[in-house]
């Protein structure tokens, strides 16, 4: 299964959906990980935080996971949370190693 994982350093989930500038794509199984990619993205949020939700944005964002079952990341907003799930994508809240993800 192909995940993509908010993470600064490809080490922990350490990192918000809306800040994320890269994701780290994995394949996941119930033995091991495999590092396919890292994806850079526009980050969806400005940084404002009244910043209205951003469709373009989402859609780059979306566009950088689709391929992805899940996406984990330390929180996500209620909006992007919900589009995602519209798009049978898994939002998962998690702040640990990436290694501990088990499918």
């Amino acid at each position: 299964m192909l995940i993509a994982v908010a993470s600064t350093d490809g080490e922990m989930v350490n990192e918000h959906f809306g800040r994320a500038s890269r994701f780290w794509i994995f394949n996941v199984s119930k033995s091991k990980q495999t590092l396919i990619m890292v994806r850079n993205v526009e980050p969806l949020s400005t940084g404002d935080k009244s910043h209205a939700f951003d469709p373009a944005r989402m859609t780059s964002v979306w566009e950088t996971t689709k391929d992805c079952k899940r996406v984990y990341c330390t929180k996500f907003g209620d909006r992007p949370r919900l589009e995602l799930e519209k798009l049978g994508i898994e939002a998962i809240i998690y702040q640990d190693a990436i290694s501990s993800i088990i499918i």
